[in-house]
């Protein structure tokens, strides 16, 4: 028996690196999976194989998540097919080959984009599931934050204030869906070995002498905090952010 049993699992940014680990922890907790992407259709596909098999039922969806059109067809695409939503893990950011730069030649184009897509994503997708939760009187929704909101990042003026707005959106939505029995948290990571995170710096020269665990973050240590927050062990935990980063921050 599954600590996810019979529940279904909503996971943005599916298509690979964490998004990807994530439906496969949940899958193999019990959950059916839902695995979104906006682009990646070649890496969803990838997914969805081996959350089925697990023998576990996925259903894979193109979205945008900064689009209200997407969101809301996502969440109807969830309900026609398995009848309820009980997970939502917005896991999708604009990160993927990101130039740092400094924050006075930052577009506001690109600024624009990050907020769309890591700020309004999130809220968009929460919004598209709420009702369906509501009617369940329980719910789930797990929001991606980072480190970088505790720490500053040279160069990274618009992710850094993106994971802020993502951590004061988990706190704000934490009091307004407590009442209907919907927890909402935040996972904050360190910088994690994944296909993304290597087109913004160098794996091997990323230093580890300031994290306590001396090591490099992988998707893997990042699942277990997720499957636990998408669980009945955290039905009196909302409104926190749980750092995963080997100690690098500690608050």
């Amino acid at each position: 028996m599954g600590r996810l049993d019979g529940r279904v699992a909503i996971v943005t940014g599916a298509g690979k690196g964490l998004g990807k680990a994530f439906c496969i922890k949940l899958a193999q907790e019990g959950a059916s999976i839902v695995a979104v992407t906006r682009a990646d259709t070649e890496g969803l596909e990838k997914t969805g194989e081996e959350v089925r098999s697990l023998g576990k039922e996925v259903l894979l969806s193109i979205v945008d998540v900064s689009s209200e059109k997407d969101t809301l067809s996502m969440a109807q695409q969830t309900l026609d097919r398995f009848g309820r939503i009980d997970i939502l893990v917005n896991n999708a950011a604009y990160y993927y080959g990101v130039a740092r730069k400094p924050f006075s030649e930052i577009s506001v184009e690109e600024w624009d984009r990050m907020m769309a897509v890591n700020v309004r994503g999130p809220w968009l997708c929460a919004r598209a599931v709420f009702p369906a939760m509501k009617r369940s009187g329980k719910g789930k929704i797990i929001n991606l934050a980072s480190e970088v909101f505790f720490t500053g990042s040279h160069g990274f003026v618009h992710y850094v204030s993106s994971k802020g707005g993502v951590i004061g959106l988990t706190r704000a939505l934490a009091v307004e869906l407590g009442p209907h029995g919907i927890c909402v948290n935040a996972v904050a990571p360190g910088y994690t070995d994944t296909e993304a995170s290597r087109t913004i710096a160098e794996i091997n020269k990323y230093d580890t002498s300031k994290t306590p665990l001396k090591r490099l973050e992988k998707p893997e240590d990042l699942v277990g905090i997720v499957a636990f927050l998408a669980s009945d062990e955290s039905d009196f935990i909302t409104g926190q952010t749980m750092l995963v980063d080997g100690g690098r921050a500690m608050h």
